[in-house]
């Protein structure tokens, strides 16, 4: 199963920073006992990880070398590879830069990597062979995605930032058979790449016949790109270790195989 991880993005609204937000500091892992920070793409990646994915495609913009730097070509137990988005050109074009990795019959998991959400084994709840996304209660949906349901539980429309949401259930990842991928990225085409958001694709999918599931598996979510949502993403960290009794290290499945960057793990190494 493959993850892929769209970063190659900005990030203005965190800016100024000195390095890419996906390696912004969030949380912490034990490292022999003691607290080192940890990057917050890593709570993705983890997650990815959790939910199947022996794979991970990061997808990066020619700056961003130091992703993979930090990441090198592996985390715990899986591999990664990387591929280029020449310019930023919203998500869609992000991800379906990775649909020539990804085969017919395999699954892949999407997720965003300036994000931190729980449960980490979220993406166990959805399926292999279907188009589905996992959802989460958000008091303020019109800042998100939200995916409106029917009785069955099938998505009839994804709200894209819209301020009069029909819905408080936002997606925080999606998950789909490699060739619904490929489906959707002929979409796409069809559509002179039109679509800078997955949610006005898949809109048009589910208009030409389409079907997609939304799984309310999801309890808390938070978007870290912005000071507001860092703040908001420590926070929920902080509580999540009192819970479950930690000492506040909550990345445990691995390390990245890159070097790490200085200003990220080393300051805690005295």
């Amino acid at each position: 199963m493959w993850g892929i991880v769209p970063a190659a993005g900005r990030g203005s609204r965190i800016q100024p920073l000195a390095f890419s937000k996906e390696l912004l500091p969030v949380g912490s892992r034990l490292d022999k006992g003691l607290e080192r920070p940890c990057a917050v793409s890593e709570y993705l990646v983890e997650r990815m990880i959790r939910g199947g994915a022996g794979k991970i495609c990061f997808v990066i913009s020619p700056g961003k070398s130091d992703i993979m730097e930090y990441y090198g070509a592996g985390y715990g137990e899986a591999s990664i590879a990387y591929v280029v988005q020449p310019q930023a050109s919203g998500l869609c074009d992000a991800i379906f830069r990775a649909t020539p990795l990804i085969a017919a019959d395999e699954p892949v998991i999407v997720g965003l990597p300036d994000t931190v959400w729980f449960p980490e084994s979220a993406l166990c709840e959805l399926p292999d062979d279907a188009l589905s996304f996992l959802l989460f209660p958000v008091e303020r949906p019109e800042f998100f995605d939200a995916v409106v349901l029917d009785g069955g539980d099938r998505v009839l429309e994804i709200q894209v930032k819209q301020q009069d949401a029909a819905s408080h259930w936002i997606w925080g990842a999606f998950k789909m058979p490699g060739r619904r991928l490929h489906e959707l990225e002929r979409l796409w085409r069809e559509r002179l790449c039109r679509d800078e958001y997955i949610g006005t694709l898949v809109n048009a999918y589910l208009a030409a016949g389409g079907e997609a599931l939304g799984v309310k598996a999801g309890d808390a979510y938070v978007d870290v790109g912005t000071l507001h949502g860092y703040r908001a993403a420590i926070s929920l960290l902080s509580d999540a270790a009192r819970v479950e009794g930690a000492s506040g290290a909550h990345v445990a499945l691995g390390w990245p195989a890159g070097r790490a960057l200085d200003g990220l793990h080393a300051a805690s190494r005295e």
